[in-house]
């Protein structure tokens, strides 16, 4: 069965694409939550309408992602965390303390499942963590875990 996603969906596709999905999960979940909608001849049309409109756009918008990028790469990220006198952490960091930093540092707003960190964090240092920032455009940004 073909649908045209109206949303991002993890594993799947990105918004406007038109993906094969089996019958019972096109029919008893992406379309009733508003996910997608069938792929017929009317609705692909439409959906290379909007595609066409919205392209100048997209462009743009990567364009703004990929410096974003590089000015990310560039810079190191705080990451404040509780640690003991020897720099052992009290627990680990996690992605949501990374998105978090980048809100408060960069006034930038990543979803926490787009950050993906590297290894584990259990220790006061500096680790690497990838961020995907648009469709194609993800970087490798450094962040530093201090003592609160």
């Amino acid at each position: 069965m073909e649908v045209i996603l109206l949303k991002d969906i993890e594993n799947l596709g990105t918004k406007f694409d038109v993906v094969n999905v089996k019958p019972g999960y096109g029919r008893n979940y992406l379309i009733p939550q508003g996910f997608a909608q069938i792929a017929n001849a009317s609705n692909k049309k439409h959906n290379e309408e909007i595609k066409k409109q919205q392209s100048a756009k997209i462009a743009k918008l990567i364009e703004d992602f990929k410096a974003l990028a590089e000015k990310l790469k560039a810079s190191k990220v705080i990451v404040g965390a509780k640690a003991g006198t020897t720099g052992k952490l009290f627990g680990s960091v996690t992605n949501i303390q990374v998105a978090e930093a980048l809100k408060n540092q960069f006034d930038l707003q990543v979803d926490r499942k787009k950050v993906h960190i590297i290894g584990e964090v259990k220790e006061v240092g500096t680790y690497k963590a990838n961020v995907n920032l648009y469709k194609e455009v993800s970087t490798e940004i450094e962040f530093e875990v201090v003592a609160e």
